[in-house]
């Protein structure tokens, strides 16, 4: 392999990289928890987008459920996340890449 078949490789990875961080950021995932309690919103880069909480679930007397619901939703959104960006780079990467 030549020097220039190099930089051709490297820059067609760039391109795929910056492709696949476009769509990790338009991907959008609901997680939940509590039954339709907690609803977290995440993109593919698992940023939150949103939290949602049912005021019925809201007590000063029970914070530390409320905080296990929420974390609850957002590792449920994570799971999604990954998902979703396994079903769109599917034959894109190398085997044996994950997220």
């Amino acid at each position: 392999m030549n020097v220039q078949q190099m930089q051709q490789m490297m820059k067609q990875a760039q391109q795929m990289q910056e492709r696949l961080q476009q769509q990790m950021g338009e991907i959008r995932v609901e997680g939940g928890a509590g039954g339709g309690m907690i609803t977290v919103v995440m993109n593919g880069a698992k940023q939150v987008q949103s939290i949602t909480i049912d005021p019925e679930v809201v007590s000063k007397d029970d914070v530390e459920m409320l905080q296990d619901l929420i974390v609850a939703a957002i590792n449920d959104a994570q799971r999604k996340a990954d998902d979703e960006m396994k079903q769109k780079t599917a034959g894109m990467l190398p085997p044996g890449f994950n997220f």
